[in-house]
């Protein structure tokens, strides 16, 4: 009895937190259907106003319909007097195509004859170069060898002028000796 009394008692604490779960649930979704009510209201009248407002963009749409209509027709008569002024420019523009494609081939033809000719030219230019670098590096080795022998010339000038120099400072002081020994003798008074 103890037994059972105890499982019965555990049943209706099972029984009283699930009830319990499923009040908390119901409140809830009480709360969410309150929201949905209300959001459900707004669209009512959200929807209310979107018809109002497409029957008058409807009657604004047949109205725009009309005058749509009548300018597609003008533009339709304006469109096939220019494909016709198109049509004869078209005509003008095919011939002058032709033309130009034809002065195309013959500037081609030009062009080949003007490659061959550049290529000529080009190898002669070549054989040219070829020539003048060695024309320049004999020249070049020619002036080394002149630069060379000028230098050696410009060594021994040097020494030449120094000696020069040498000669010329020697022969100063002996003229700075003369005219002391000139200048000695004039104040002796026997000289006289």
């Amino acid at each position: 009895g103890v037994f059972l009394y105890n499982h019965l008692q555990q049943k209706v604490q099972n029984a009283e937190a699930l009830a319990q779960k499923y009040k908390q649930q119901q409140e809830a979704l009480s709360a969410q259907l309150q929201v949905v009510y209300e959001h459900r209201s707004r669209l009512e009248r959200s929807l209310q106003k979107e018809r109002g407002e497409h029957k008058k963009t409807k009657e604004d749409f047949l109205v725009y319909k009309l005058e749509a209509q009548e300018a597609l027709n003008k533009e339709k008569q304006d469109s096939m007097n220019r494909y016709g002024a198109l049509s004869s420019q078209h005509k003008i523009l095919k011939n002058q195509h032709d033309d130009v494609k034809k002065q195309l081939l013959d500037l081609q033809l030009q062009h080949n004859s003007l490659k061959l000719e550049h290529r000529k030219t080009l190898e002669t230019h070549s054989q040219k170069y070829a020539q003048l670098q060695q024309e320049r590096d004999s020249e070049v080795s020619s002036l080394q060898d002149t630069v060379f022998k000028l230098r050696e010339e410009s060594k021994l000038l040097r020494k030449a002028h120094q000696e020069v120099h040498s000669q010329l400072l020697n022969a100063q002081a002996q003229m700075e000796e003369f005219r002391q020994l000139k200048e000695a003798l004039q104040k002796m008074p026997g000289f006289r």
